[in-house]
């Protein structure tokens, strides 16, 4: 299903997004996705190798889609990204936690902090106070409104992608746009 102006992303692009890539580049890709996700983690590799291949013409926008049901620490991990992130190491937490077989008990969390030379004492506190927990509901309700009902979830440019069949289609997407 489509909104009014024929896109299926519900929620714009803006400057409060975390994006990784050029300003400009006339191929947008957003991801909706959750840190524990094993499929989310088996999908970094080709969006990373995308986003180098077409260097400047793409980019690369993350949003938050934790499975609290299916994922115990898909929450947290997705609110520490937002705590690095207010110490300038969004994409640095991101690309941690999206490792293969990275950890993301609190303990975790606070160890992939501290090897980020964040402040640890915020960090922490920014969890307790679940200061971000509604940014990251906003993107859930983003996701939601999108009509995305797994991770990872794709839009090119507005459109939906469905890389069910494989991360092929998400290359392919790219492809005819540019």
């Amino acid at each position: 299903m489509s909104t009014r102006d024929g896109r299926d992303l519900a929620a714009p692009v803006t400057a409060i997004d975390h994006v990784r890539g050029a300003e400009h580049a006339p191929v947008t890709i957003v991801e909706y996705g959750d840190f524990e996700c094993p499929v989310c983690r088996a999908a970094e590799p080709s969006v990373r190798m995308l986003l180098n291949h077409h260097d400047g013409a793409v980019r690369l926008v993350f949003r938050h889609f934790p499975l609290e049901h299916a994922h115990p620490h898909a929450l947290m991990a997705a609110e520490a990204t937002e705590a690095a992130a207010a110490q300038g190491a969004f994409w640095e937490m991101h690309d941690l936690l999206l490792a293969e077989g990275a950890a993301l008990s609190r303990t975790a969390l606070e160890r992939h902090a501290a090897s980020l030379s964040l402040d640890i004492a915020a960090f922490k506190a920014s969890l307790d106070d679940e200061i971000y927990r509604q940014r990251v509901r906003e993107h859930i309700d983003s996701g939601v409104h999108s009509h995305l009902r797994a991770t990872p979830g794709f839009f090119v440019n507005g459109r939906v992608c469905d890389v069910s069949g494989g991360m092929y289609a998400l290359s392919e997407a790219v492809a005819k746009l540019l």
